[in-house]
């Protein structure tokens, strides 16, 4: 007898000739095999990460490590990301350019680090006395954010997506006490983004500079005060050692958002798949660093406190009302002189009423109800 293919069996009516529910299933079962696993692309891409952290620091540089296994695990081999720690292929703060130009395939830093060439990026890292973590990540994902955060990075050749938070941070380690504004004029800080602006208005200098870089000026006194993240990190650049005071809180940074950002010709190069990947490690990598943040900074306040007998310090409530004001102005001075700042902060700011009026009947009482 010929042997007929499944188009001519199906031509001549065979299955119509078949008897039994048995041969009907054995049938079926030899369609299901003959079809075979979906089909993907075996092409193998490799690309590279800059980042603005030094390399494998930890839970920024360790958690971008993951990041590269995980996907390298999830696409089997397919696509796997050599990452570069600050300074090992670009220096820190030239990581964005990097990513515009195609010198590496993707970045992780934060937002502000660019203010110089996207200033209303400034809205996707933090703002001084804005959002907190959850309330950022509620914008981001269920607000709209996200589409504007797209929107302000395409002419740039960029995809963005949140890869992380660092939670509240502290207020910063400083060589001299903090009892009025006045103390602030003169002083130089290590602060990034709009908070800088705030310690400029002040009357004190806020300096950008990168993470490897600020225990040697703190000690050389080439700046007087710092902030960088909170007590686990504080800890392990040894802060403690070489300033008198710490301060809390982060009125500057109340939840910064981590950024991973991806050259937008490659990422469109890749299959579907390999996409969906990528937006899944991100998305990973945004939970995997802030619940670490979370674990480990209570940990560590208590190791400060009780092991090394830190000075730890409020702002006074009249410097920090101050610091509002100051960071009222310099939002304003940002969105009126710039079209996109102005657009996102609108979103921004009417997301955040909407969702603080909740919190105050949700959060904040129940915060005040613990202290009763």
């Amino acid at each position: 007898m010929r042997k007929m293919n499944r188009r001519t069996f199906m031509q001549k009516g065979g299955i119509a000739a078949l008897a039994g529910g048995s041969v009907m299933a054995a049938a079926c079962s030899k369609e299901k095999k003959d079809a075979g696993p979906a089909v993907h692309s075996q092409k193998k891409y490799s690309w590279r990460m800059v980042t603005t952290w030094s390399p494998h620091f930890p839970v920024l540089g360790e958690g971008v490590d993951e990041f590269a296994k995980w996907v390298k695990q999830m696409s089997q081999g397919r696509l796997s990301i050599q990452v570069y720690g600050a300074n090992e292929l670009v220096p820190a703060f030239e990581s964005f350019e990097a990513v515009r130009q195609g010198t590496a395939q993707m970045s992780h830093g934060a937002a502000y680090y660019w203010a110089g060439k996207v200033p209303a990026g400034q809205f996707f890292s933090t703002v001084p006395f804005g959002m907190n973590t959850q309330q950022m990540n509620a914008w981001l994902t269920a607000g709209g954010g996200m589409k504007l955060w797209e929107a302000l990075y395409a002419p740039f050749n960029l995809i963005p997506f949140a890869a992380g938070n660092t939670g509240m941070q502290m207020g910063g380690w400083f060589n001299k006490m903090i009892n009025s504004v006045s103390d602030i004029q003169g002083l130089k800080m290590r602060i990034p983004g709009l908070g800088s602006k705030v310690i400029n208005k002040c009357g004190g200098s806020g300096l950008a500079t990168p993470g490897a870089e600020i225990y040697t000026n703190l000690e050389r006194g080439v700046i007087d005060a710092t902030e960088w993240i909170g007590p686990y990190h504080d800890f392990l650049k040894g802060f403690h050692k070489i300033a008198k005071y710490y301060y809390y809180p982060g009125w500057h940074e109340p939840g910064t958002v981590l950024e991973l950002a991806v050259n937008k010709s490659a990422f469109e190069e890749l299959p579907t798949d390999l996409q969906e990947i990528i937006r899944a490690g991100a998305a990973r990598l945004n939970g995997r660093i802030l619940y670490e943040f979370d674990a480990k900074n209570g940990e560590y306040l208590s190791k400060l406190i009780n092991e090394h007998n830190i000075n730890l310090q409020k702002f006074p409530d009249d410097v920090l009302a101050t610091f509002k004001k100051y960071a009222d102005e310099a939002i304003e001075e940002l969105v009126s002189s710039n079209a996109d700042a102005a657009k996102i902060y609108a979103s921004y700011a009417s997301f955040r009423n909407q969702i603080s009026a909740w919190e105050e009947i949700t959060t904040h009482t129940y915060d005040a109800a613990l202290r009763l």
